[in-house]
Order: structure tokens, then sequence, then C-alpha cells
């Protein structure tokens, strides 16, 4: 019996990569995959053919090039990446293409990598947090939670999935541990004591592979994941651990946090502190035993310490 086709994009990135592997790494799969890439030739593209994917060149700002890629396939994971452009705008359009895409293509399950639009629940004229480029809260949350009812009203059988702050972010995103005036390592973020949902990224893509293990049952839910949710004095503590040298939490305020000057900086400081303070309703969302359910080997920031603690620049 032939595998159903499921047309991975963002196939050479974190959330898209970690369920190509997902998928084929299991020998018992049911699924097939076809990675969307820019460039097939790139040795991550490679990497996955060599996994047994099969690369389909192509670029989701071309509209007939998706629905080439989607052409007899069972399902799609669709994602977009805010940082490549910084246009909330882009990803809207982006999300556009996809949903026409799914519909015409007939497709039986898609999932769409989602956050909240968070002018659901801090409208614009709120002035304790400041409403960036004139109507949005959070940048690169809002553009894709204004993008679920495009799928919605294009009534594609979808599963929303919201992930969570990636770990990743440590290595590779300069997140992590910096070193103060003291001489010490402090890790810097506006989240207050509240318990903050991460995850590695590898893993959202695995819980990915479970959503669509489970199928039909799985469409129109709405699925947070998440691998742990902890304070910044946790983090802090077990990122010490891990790196053997003391680790203190600096807890500063969302608006320190935006007046930190770097590109997005002020997209972010919002997102910490609507992490901060809806932090009950956006860790129901993302709920680790179910994350679990979906991805048996889902790991801890302990777990996702051992491996990957000495990627983390300290210096």
């Amino acid at each position: 019996m032939a595998k159903r086709i499921i047309v991975v994009f963002g196939a050479t990135g974190a959330q898209g990569g970690g369920l190509v592997r997902a998928i084929l790494n299991d020998p018992n799969s049911e699924f097939a995959v076809r990675a969307f890439t820019r460039n097939p030739d790139s040795d991550k593209a490679k990497e996955l053919a060599n996994l047994g994917a099969e690369p389909v060149k192509g670029d989701i700002d071309d509209a007939a090039s998706v629905q080439r890629a989607l052409k007899g396939a069972y399902g799609g994971y669709f994602v977009t990446f805010y940082w490549a452009h910084f246009l909330p705008e882009k990803e809207y359009a982006e999300a556009a293409t996809y949903a026409a895409a799914a519909k015409d293509a007939g497709l039986k399950h898609v999932i769409w990598s989602t956050l909240e639009d968070v002018r659901n629940y801090i409208s614009l004229d709120d002035d304790r947090m400041p409403t960036l480029r004139g109507k949005y809260k959070v940048p690169h949350f809002d553009g894709k939670g204004e993008s679920d009812k495009l799928f919605a009203d294009a009534q594609v059988p979808t599963t929303f999935l919201r992930a969570s702050f990636y770990w990743d972010n440590f290595i590779f995103f300069g997140s992590g541990p910096k070193k103060g005036e003291d001489g010490k390592l402090y890790l810097t973020l506006p989240i207050g004591e509240s318990p903050m949902a991460g995850i590695a990224g590898e893993d959202i893509g695995k819980c990915a592979y479970g959503i669509l293990k489970k199928g039909s049952s799985m469409i129109g839910e709405t699925i947070g994941v998440a691998g742990e949710q902890l304070t910044g004095n946790q983090m802090a503590t077990a990122l010490g651990k891990a790196l053997g040298k003391e680790v203190k939490y600096n807890k500063v305020s969302p608006a320190t946090y935006r007046s930190f000057g770097f590109p997005g900086a002020d997209d972010l400081g919002n997102m910490f502190q609507f992490y901060d303070e809806f932090a009950e309703e956006l860790n129901k969302v993302r709920d680790v035993k179910r994350s679990r359910e979906l991805n048996p080997s889902l790991q801890s920031f302990d777990q996702w310490l051992r491996n990957n603690a000495n990627k983390i620049p300290i210096d």
C-alpha cells in the first residue's frame, strides 16, 4: 500500500525538520515526505533526501510552486518564518497562499503552525502594552493568529498547532546568559515570576507527527505544545547546573527589554509581557502531558541542556 504524502514546508528549519525526521525515522510510518525548499541542493536538503524525503523546489511567495508541491498529497505542514522579514502582513499573505492551495489540492489533514493573536487579549487602545506599527501588539504572534481564519473560512481540515518559546533560542537567537560587569552570568528576561512554556525545536515537529498519526480526530483542534513550564529562576538554575557556572535570573521590566534596541526588541518585549501576564491561559493551552502523549520522547529542559549546553555562547 502506497504511503500517504505529507508536504512539509520549512523542511530545513527546526519545526519542519523535526517533523521530517520523525516521519522518516519511524520504520512503521504510514507517511512519506515531500520536503519543500528553496534550495534542494543545500546541505540540509540533501541530508533530508538521504533520509528518504523527496525534495521539491519552490518558494512560498510563488503560489504556483506551492500548488505543484501539494498535488497528490494527503496532508501538509504549514509554517512561516517572521524573522526573515519582520512583516506580519507577509505572513498573512503566505498563510493565504497555503490555505487556498490546500483547499484546491483537497488535502485531508493540514497542520498550521500558529500563535495567539494578542489583540484578542490586549486591545490596541490598552496602553499597558505599547501598540507597534499602529496595529499590532506582538507582530510575530498577531500575523499568524489572524491567519487562522483563512484556513477555517476555506474549510481546510486543519489542526492549529501553537508552539512555545524555543530553548534553541539560547543558542541561536542571543537569548542565553550574558556576563555582567561583575563577570557573573545573568539570564535576562522580562517574565516576572511566571512560568513560561518552552520546548526543544525538534520536539515541535515530533508532536506534529503525533497529531498526524491521530488523524481526523485532531481536525479543528487547537493544540499547544511544551516540554516544560519554567520560571526565570528555574531556567537560570538549570542553565547554571548544565554550564557548571552560576547563572542568576535578571528580572527586568518589559519596557526595559523593549529599550535594548536590537532588531525585534519591542516585539519580543511585548511577547514576554504577554507570557507573563497571561501565563495561566497560555500554559493551559500548552499542555505538557498532552504534548508527551503526542511525542513520548519529549524532552524536559534538563534533558535538552544535557545535549545542548555546550553550544550556548556565554562570552
